[in-house]
């Protein structure tokens, strides 16, 4: 199947979509993608987020914000779940498209070539894969984005498995990119936006417990993510941080790796959401998200809600056990 996927990509003027405020895993695969499979340009709807901005400038990668796909032989979208997650951007995606995915499959791509592996940590492990089936040595600046990928969607090796372990260190045996390289590529100095969002988001935050299990919500209206870490350094074991923009929230979540060993899977909680309230939601154990039309404030209650529930059975089947 990877064969074929690559025997499509091969000599067509292709464009790369990605969804929206797309992180590095979703451009490191378009990069890679573009690279080796020329001619493609790299289209971002949404725009991008803070760290794959550092990484898009290092590389000198560039990125669309308007685009007609129209214009293009072929349609590639890589590291997302559902067509949903373009907007609010209206994109129609043809028939006959390439999906390239690694989060647990919604259902909601339809009449296109679809790959998805959603044992795969990132994208960029499946991207790569494609990339070596059809014979295509990486250059340096590949290597370093498809790096750059799974380091940030593993939580810097945080929600790592052993077969991302392998692939990462066969990149780097093959591009010459040392550990210290790779780690400090996509990182910079926290701006002062961050930093302030950051406190905001604290002084937001509301939590809930059973037992030493601590859920903790917050919103605001930027870095979402850079909040979700902030609020797991301080103690809470599972996070939602939303943001409002008009009619429109996104969510973000996170838990630690002690939770998603005991059962919590938060991209199963937002799928099952997205479903119940018509919006989309979806992502792996460790991280997901979920964004539409409706109250940010109330979407997070929900949230917490669910998490406590789940929080119920892990108490219970704890005891049942001792």
């Amino acid at each position: 199947m990877l064969e074929l996927i690559g025997s499509f990509l091969k000599g067509k003027n292709k464009v790369i979509l990605v969804h929206g405020n797309a992180d590095t895993d979703a451009i490191g695969s378009a990069y890679a993608l573009a690279e080796c499979f020329p001619s493609a340009a790299i289209y971002a709807p949404g725009g991008v987020d803070r760290v794959a901005k550092i990484v898009a400038d290092k590389l000198g990668i560039r990125i669309l914000e308007e685009c007609d796909i129209s214009e293009y032989e072929q349609v590639v979208v890589v590291d997302t779940s559902s067509p949903e997650q373009f907007k609010p951007a209206e994109i129609k995606i043809p028939d006959g498209s390439i999906v390239i995915d690694h989060h647990r499959p919604t259902g909601k791509w339809e009449n296109v070539q679809f790959v998805c592996d959603d044992g795969k940590n990132a994208c960029c492990e499946l991207v790569y894969e494609i990339i070596c089936s059809s014979g295509i040595e990486i250059s340096r600046d590949v290597g370093m984005a498809l790096l750059c990928g799974m380091l940030t969607d593993s939580g810097h090796f945080s929600f790592a498995n052993t077969d991302m372990l392998r692939v990462f260190a066969e990149i780097m045996d093959k591009t010459g990119i040392n550990m210290d390289e790779a780690m400090n590529f996509p990182r910079s100095d926290v701006g002062m936006s961050e930093r302030v969002a950051v406190l905001k988001g604290m002084e937001r935050s509301k939590f809930d417990r059973i037992g030493n299990m601590i859920v903790a919500t917050s919103y605001g209206g930027s870095f979402e993510a850079s909040v979700c870490k902030s609020l797991l350094n301080a103690g809470a074991d599972v996070v939602f941080v939303g943001s409002q923009r008009d009619e429109r929230f996104r969510l973000s979540a996170r838990a630690d790796q002690d939770m998603v060993r005991n059962g919590i899977h938060l991209g199963e909680i937002m799928k099952d959401l997205g479903k119940e309230t018509e919006t989309d939601g979806g992502g792996h154990a460790g991280a997901a998200g979920l964004s539409g039309v409706g109250d940010v404030e109330a979407m997070l209650h929900v949230c917490m809600q669910r998490t406590m529930s789940e929080f119920r059975k892990m108490k219970k089947n704890g005891e049942s056990e001792t």
